[in-house]
């Protein structure tokens, strides 16, 4: 004879079966297919403006490196220049 856990068990996978092929159905849709096209463009438009950024950003430590390493180099031509006057007058 079948127990009621056998009918439930059965009853949920038959209840399981039949959600995942209408989720199948609704995935598959021309709606769906217009949801995930939008949602690419989104990001790929997000990707793009990341980029644009990124790339600012690297320009930026780009010139700030730059700059940081003329300041050296006229914070040593400045020492050299002192160490001379002081050994002249010496």
């Amino acid at each position: 004879m079948w127990d009621i856990t056998k009918i439930k068990n059965t009853g949920i996978f038959v209840g399981g079966i039949l959600f995942g092929t209408a989720g199948i159905k609704l995935l598959s849709s021309k709606d769906a297919k217009k949801v995930y096209t939008n949602c690419t463009a989104a990001v790929l438009r997000a990707k793009d403006c990341v980029m644009k950024t990124a790339t600012v950003v690297q320009e930026n430590a780009e010139d700030i490196l730059a700059e940081a390493k003329q300041i050296n180099e006229e914070r040593e031509l400045k020492e050299a220049a002192a160490e001379v006057s002081e050994g002249a007058e010496a």
